[in-house]
C-alpha cells in the first residue's frame, strides 16, 4: 500500500496521475532482490487495461529481483524544470505500486507490439510484427498490475 502524499497541496487526481504514466517516455522500475538490497533501473514500457507492460532479456539482475520478490515500485518524471527565481523546481510525477508477473504467450505478443507502437510509430506493422518474430525466445515481457498510484506536480 503506499503511503499518503505530505504535500497535499501538491496532489494531483488519481485521473492526472494515470494521463502522465500512459503519457511518459520512460519510467524507473525499482526492485529489492532476496538479499534486501534495492535496485532501480529506467525502462521503457506502455500503458494497457490498468497494467504497465515492459520488456527485458532472458536473464538478468531485474528477473532475479523480480523472482524473489514481485512487488514493485514504478515511477515516471514528465515535465521539469529549474525555477531560479523561487530556489524551487517546476515538475510533475507518478509512483505507481503493483505486482510484476511475466507476461506469455498471447499477452507478451500484445506487450511487444504495444511497446514497439508506442517507441516506432512511423515504422509499419509489418516492420514492426518482422522485429517481434525475430526477437523470438531473447526477450520476456512483464505486466505490472497497478495496485496504487499517486501524482504530484509543482
Amino acid at each position: 500500500m503506499q503511503r499518503e502524499v505530505r504535500r497535499k497541496e501538491r496532489e494531483i487526481s488519481e485521473a492526472d496521475a494515470k494521463e502522465l504514466l500512459e503519457r511518459g517516455v520512460y519510467g524507473v522500475l525499482s526492485t529489492v532482490g532476496a538479499d534486501g538490497a534495492p535496485y532501480g533501473v529506467p525502462l521503457n514500457y506502455f500503458v494497457r487495461g490498468g497494467a504497465i507492460y515492459f520488456h527485458c532479456a532472458v536473464e538478468g539482475h531485474k528477473l532475479e529481483n523480480l523472482a524473489a520478490e514481485p512487488r514493485v515500485s514504478f515511477c515516471v518524471v514528465g515535465k521539469t524544470e529549474v525555477a531560479l527565481e523561487k530556489f524551487s523546481t517546476r515538475y510533475e510525477s507518478v509512483i505507481v505500486a503493483g505486482k510484476a508477473s511475466e507476461a506469455v504467450a498471447d499477452e507478451k505478443q500484445m506487450a511487444l507490439e504495444g511497446l514497439l507502437a508506442k517507441y516506432f510509430p512511423k515504422k509499419s506493422e509489418a516492420e514492426r510484427l518482422k522485429y517481434i518474430d525475430d526477437l523470438g525466445a531473447r526477450t520476456k515481457a512483464f505486466r505490472i498490475d497497478i495496485e496504487g498510484i499517486r501524482g504530484k506536480r509543482n
